[in-house]
């Protein structure tokens, strides 16, 4: 099984600026797409950003398009989620996914990690 590690969530200002990055073992990283999702209280998990194997396609939710980028790293078995001028309403714990099918879908994913908790203060 596929277990990913999210980490770099904190606490952040308004306005402010934080990168997340979730690492994968047991399988060939490289193969496969991978996403980022996130989930707030009382909401639904929702689908926020994807890369594909070869980083040359994303993907973004509309509410974090132009603020957000993914990106990843293949020799490090690493993908990252840099995240700019965030707002409240991103306060979430974010997750990513291997290589959900289709891209943006929840169901989809059958193993998630514990993820990590982005807070922004307004």
């Amino acid at each position: 099984q596929v277990q990913p590690v999210e980490s770099g969530g904190g606490l952040v200002q308004a306005g402010g600026s934080l990168t997340l990055s979730c690492t994968t073992s047991g399988r060939t990283f490289r193969d496969y797409n991978m996403s980022w999702f996130r989930q707030a209280p009382g909401n639904e998990r929702e689908f926020v950003a994807a890369i594909s194997w070869s980083g040359e396609n994303t993907a973004y939710g509309d509410s974090v398009k132009g603020r957000f980028t993914i990106s990843r790293d293949n020799d490090k078995h690493t993908v990252y989620l840099q995240m700019n001028s965030l707002k409240s309403e991103d306060t979430a714990r974010y997750y990513c996914a291997v290589d959900p099918l289709p891209y943006y879908s929840v169901t989809s994913v059958k193993n998630w990690g514990q993820g990590t908790q982005v807070t922004v203060s307004s």
